[in-house]
């Protein structure tokens, strides 16, 4: 379970979230607002990418401003432009990486590596440059990065706005296959309908928490 418990958060003199509480307990949670409504800011905050001015943020109990490293084990986060999240230039190098980070044996390594890869259909990539993969397979590729190393939560920031309707579909199949839980920030409402629950940011405060269904029509309003 993530606890928000009112927090607010500042970048320099514009206040980004204020007094957010929300707790999320569900299997599948999207977020969605207009830019600038502070829901990159809120997936951020669930793994310690950011901390909050004011309130806390826990994680199955950890707080993320005093156990950020056993946080981010905890909380996975795929970026919306997987370019910014490879790190190293060959495919098994990359997913290998943070895996290492635990003092793994070679074995091991390897072994998560090629189930991780086999699983969401990148096996035979495995020794190709990383900069010659489609986007869809980067973005594949950075999801597999995070997959790896197991965790019990997973964050999405956007992740299908760069990809085309075929590759979209792909992601979201494999979200859906997840057996982690998964938050999941997107401007593509069309993708949202098999969501347990939506939230809809908008001037940094959440202002509605429903079924898509009516959660999605509270926002179009919002838009009009």
């Amino acid at each position: 379970m993530i606890e928000l418990r009112q927090v607010s958060h500042r970048f320099g003199d514009h206040q980004v979230l204020r007094d957010v509480s929300v707790t999320l307990a569900e299997r599948r949670v999207a977020v969605v607002g207009a830019n600038g409504s502070g829901k990159s800011t809120f997936a951020r905050l669930l793994n310690g990418l950011v901390v909050p001015d004011e309130g806390s943020v826990l994680v199955d109990g950890l707080d993320t401003r005093t156990e950020g490293k056993a946080v981010r084990r905890k909380v996975g986060f795929v970026f919306q432009d997987p370019d910014t999240q490879i790190v190293y230039p060959m495919v098994e190098e990359d997913i290998a990486f943070g895996l290492k980070n635990l003092k793994l044996d070679r074995a091991e390594i390897d072994r998560r590596v090629a189930a991780v890869l086999d699983r969401y259909g990148l096996a035979g990539h495995r020794s190709r440059p990383a900069h010659l993969l489609s986007g869809g397979q980067k973005q594949m590729l950075a999801i597999c990065s995070v997959l790896v190393m197991e965790p019990a939560y997973v964050v999405f920031d956007e992740p299908t706005t760069l990809l085309d309707l075929r590759n979209k579909r792909m992601v979201m199949e494999t979200v859906a296959g997840l057996p982690q839980a998964a938050v999941f920030v997107s401007h593509d409402l069309d993708l949202l309908g098999g969501f347990d629950r939506v939230l809809v940011f908008d001037g940094g405060r959440i202002v509605a928490d429903d079924r898509p269904s009516a959660a999605i029509s509270r926002y179009v309003e919002l838009m009009a």
